[in-house]
């Protein structure tokens, strides 16, 4: 009953670290209620990025990547999972084990609807130009979304840090329609992904047909990776999708 209450959606949203471009290569932080009431000093409509963190919440390389989108153009919301009152515990990072509480995918896709409706609301978001992106297993979120109706469509997805593998039907595999193209990046030696059941890439669940991309790090210092968006590299095959595939 928690995963879809609108008390608890509303506190994601609400405790949303959001960031407002405003100029060249520079942005600053505000909040859910900033947008709303249209105190951003932004009279523009912006391409949009709903943006999920990763299994532990709001971390430091939460804002880094959320001020390199922005810095780049673009209004970045990120609601915050954790904020819910009830928030089952699915994984922990010091031993790189994730799906503890596999129910825990169902209420990250419900926070991200709810953040795609509220953001559709809002005077300074291009409705037309709203993006869906997580990290780790906010990208296992994104890639596996699921609109509820017209209002929680979006124009692409981004994921960093996900294969498409794992032995769980409800996170294997991609769901976005072919209207919604989807960028995946993930590192060959990505230290999360490196037994049978989640080893790979999303290559085979993507279209060839709309422009989305499955980008596989083999050399470098990013094969070894979970956090890519650290890297100028991933940084720019990000911005590179998003401008071929957003209409400005």
């Amino acid at each position: 009953m928690d995963w879809d209450d609108p008390n608890e959606l509303e506190r994601t949203w609400r405790a949303a670290i959001v960031r407002v471009p405003v100029g060249d290569g520079q942005s600053k932080q505000v909040t859910t209620d900033d947008l709303r009431r249209q105190n951003t000093g932004t009279q523009r409509r912006l391409p949009t990025i709903i943006y999920l963190h990763g299994c532990s919440g709001i971390w430091p390389g939460t804002h880094r990547r959320i001020k390199f989108l922005s810095d780049a153009g673009y209004l970045v919301i990120a609601p915050a999972s954790l904020a819910r009152e009830t928030y089952p515990r699915s994984c922990n990072v010091e031993t790189l084990e994730g799906s503890l509480f596999r129910g825990t995918l169902v209420l990250r896709r419900n926070d991200a609807g709810y953040a795609i409706e509220m953001a559709r609301q809002l005077s300074i978001v291009d409705d037309s130009n709203i993006v869906l992106m997580g990290f780790s297993e906010g990208a296992v979120a994104a890639v596996g979304f699921e609109a509820q109706n017209e209002q929680q469509r979006v124009k692409a997805r981004v994921a960093e840090g996900w294969t498409c593998h794992t032995p769980f039907s409800e996170a294997r595999g991609v769901n976005a329609p072919e209207s919604e193209p989807v960028l995946t990046l993930v590192g060959a030696r990505d230290p999360w992904y490196q037994n049978k059941w989640s080893e790979g890439d999303c290559s085979e669940f993507l279209s060839s047909q709309n422009g989305s991309k499955s980008i596989v790090y083999k050399d470098s210092d990013l094969a070894g990776e979970h956090g890519l968006l650290e890297f100028e590299r991933a940084q720019r095959d990000v911005l590179d999708f998003l401008e071929e595939n957003l209409d400005f």
